[in-house]
């Protein structure tokens, strides 16, 4: 079943007339994709700008952190206030995606986040400084995400044709991880000049612009969807004059759940997130407190230029990484594409564990920056694929909290091990782990299940039809 989505672009558009002068059917086809194509254009760019501003923030505050506590605890702390909460809102923000009108939730959201910011920026520029207040703003912030963020995931599919979602997704994580290359640079500059307050005032700024970019960009908005039996799709049932009754919204939150749990990939791929968050992500963020103890030799420069260099290092991969996805692996299986990208991860957490030279350190964070766009835009394309538009932002959400929780979950184990324990132990450890509970999904039996899938839609690529099977 499919939802009818009000000006939805893709690829089976046509002249609505039926027929008529081909010429005039030919220009109305090219309107419609040049179309599309700007309100992609304007909606990225704008919330690009917002996420360099939060990417500022966010190394501003772990280096902070790192900086004045060097406390593998305190790096705990941060993962927790900053991701916990909004793993807790998450479903929740996801079924009122559903809900809503997507556009006005997004511009809410980051409004508060900005919101919260400035306060922040106020006190701290007043000379308050204590631990409670950053993690108080860091809970605030990671609510705000908790709605944005799924909303944000199923805004991109009414905007995209559907043959075109990976390259679209692949660009998206380019320009990412160009943002992820200069905000270290300019977060490294801003706080060696000023410190943490002015980092977070260009927050607010950037913020700002891109709620102004989003509230010009008219987004189609999502019908709700009817099922044969005339019940909507979130379980309600129909009125007396025999029209759908709307259904509530915990209705609306329990078809959320049974769709998303009874959905074979979909389950596989929370599975796999569930693994590289815990395993993979969590021990990475002590990459820095790595950086800060094993190479505060002064030979190696200053430590704001240590920790920006190390921030930079990974960004470029993912740059790269993000553009070979983008240009040359459009017709590659997801599924294989995500299992091969955990594989890397888990071998290259080995081996950054076992270094003891920065320049070899920071070329393996390099190429673990290369190895994310191969994981992610895959992942979150595979999905904008499978799920029913009127399902996405409810599975979005289920997404959300994986990746919310999987971070704080990990460093709850590796976060204090981490005052006791070599980081590099750690680093060496997870990343063996990591190697055996990834075989173990790929042979699972929704892991065969989905390796299948992708092997079905390989041998259709090589068939050479210059389409993509039906569902992908």
């Amino acid at each position: 079943m499919t939802t009818p989505l009000e000006g939805r672009p893709g690829p089976d558009d046509h002249d609505p007339s039926g027929g008529g002068n081909a010429s005039a059917a030919t220009g109305a086809t090219s309107a419609r994709d040049t179309a599309w194509v700007r309100r992609v254009g304007l909606f990225l760019g704008g919330q690009t700008v917002s996420l360099f501003g939060s990417m500022l923030v966010q190394y501003a505050v772990m280096w902070y952190l790192t900086l004045t506590t060097k406390s593998g605890a305190v790096l705990m702390l941060y993962a927790l206030f900053g991701m916990v909460p909004q793993a807790l809102v998450s479903l929740f923000g996801g079924t009122l995606a559903d809900r809503v009108n997507r556009k006005a939730l997004i511009i809410a959201s980051d409004a508060t986040i900005a919101a919260t910011t400035a306060v922040l920026a106020a006190v701290m520029g007043a000379g308050r400084t204590d631990l409670w207040l950053i993690y108080a703003a860091l809970t605030i912030r990671s609510i705000g995400a908790g709605f944005q963020t799924p909303a944000v995931s199923a805004v991109l599919p009414q905007l995209v044709p559907g043959d075109r979602l990976l390259r679209v997704n692949g660009v998206n994580t380019t320009i990412q991880s160009a943002m992820s290359l200069l905000a270290p640079a300019a977060a490294g500059a801003v706080y060696a000049a000023g410190g943490i307050v002015p980092t977070l005032w260009i927050d607010v700024a950037t913020a700002a612009i891109g709620i102004g970019v989003l509230a010009s960009l008219p987004i189609p908005r999502l019908s709700r969807a009817v099922s044969d039996e005339g019940a909507p799709a979130g379980g309600g049932g129909t009125a007396g004059d025999g029209t759908a009754a709307p259904s509530s919204y915990l209705q609306d939150l329990v078809a959320g759940v049974r769709y998303t749990f009874g959905h074979r990939l979909v389950r596989w791929m929370l599975m796999v997130y569930a693994i590289i968050f815990v395993l993979t992500v969590a021990p990475s963020l002590l990459t820095p407190l790595m950086m800060a103890r094993s190479f505060a030799d002064e030979t190696w420069g200053d430590e704001v230029w240590r920790l920006t260099a190390l921030e930079i290092a990974f960004s470029a991969g993912m740059l790269l990484g993000g553009a070979a996805v983008a240009l040359w692996f459009q017709r590659r299986s997801r599924e294989h594409m995500i299992l091969a990208a955990a594989v890397v991860f888990g071998l290259l957490a080995i081996a950054i564990g076992l270094t003891t030279d920065l320049w070899v350190f920071l070329a393996l964070m390099s190429a673990t920056g290369v190895a994310v766009p191969f994981f992610s835009t895959p992942a979150t394309t595979l999905l904008q694929e499978k799920v029913a538009p009127e399902y996405m932002g409810r599975v979005f959400s289920f997404v959300s909290v994986v990746l919310a929780l999987g971070m704080p979950i990990g460093m709850i184990v590796f976060g204090p091990l981490a005052d006791v324990v070599r980081v590099e132990t750690l680093l060496v450890a997870a990343g063996a782990v990591t190697l055996l509970v990834v075989v173990g999904a790929g042979l699972s039996p929704d892991g065969r299940a989905a390796r299948e899938d992708g092997r079905a839609f390989r041998a259709a690529s090589l068939a050479g039809s210059g389409n993509e099977p039906v569902g992908r």
